[in-house]
């Protein structure tokens, strides 16, 4: 059976500088996101995009999703195959390409966890476990381009 989850929240537009979007240059790329009983995220484009590069923006909130999602489907994994991972720190990368006429998409997204595992003799059943979560992470199942996985054992002492 297949289940349905609805997710919903809100982006505002804070930009708007006096003259709406009157010109290209006339206006902020702020927004909030935010819904019910969470913190709101302080938004913006690029700064290549003449966004505030003190906020984020939807490329870095699209590649925080994949190796959020990522991360949980994956110590999901290694507790149900006894292998005991104590501490999970990515730091991941994005290409995104944009042509001439001003369209983009990105190209590939790499993840690279530093992963604390308990067991020297479990890395490479863990290291395994990287592509099936992969398999199950819903976003990374929504994309359109290759998430690639570089995981960086460290043995707990």
């Amino acid at each position: 059976m297949n289940r349905e989850h609805n997710y919903s929240l809100t982006v505002h537009w804070t930009g708007n500088s006096g003259k709406g979007t009157s010109g290209y240059k006339e206006f902020e790329r702020s927004h909030v996101i935010s819904t019910t009983n969470k913190p709101d995220i302080l938004g913006s484009s690029d700064p290549a995009f003449r966004g505030d590069p003190f906020k984020y923006n939807p490329e870095e909130l699209l590649i925080a999703s994949i190796s959020a999602c990522h991360m949980l489907w994956y110590l999901h994994l290694c507790s149900e195959a006894g292998i005991i991972i104590t501490g999970y720190s990515d730091k991941p990368t994005g290409i995104m390409i944009e042509t001439k006429d001003g369209n983009g998409r990105f190209k590939e997204v790499s993840l690279n966890p530093a992963i604390t595992i308990s067991e020297s003799s479990m890395i490479p059943k863990a290291s395994k476990l990287h592509q099936r979560a992969n398999e199950l992470c819903f976003i990374a199942n929504s994309l359109t381009f290759k998430v690639y996985h570089n995981p960086d054992f460290i043995v707990e002492k």
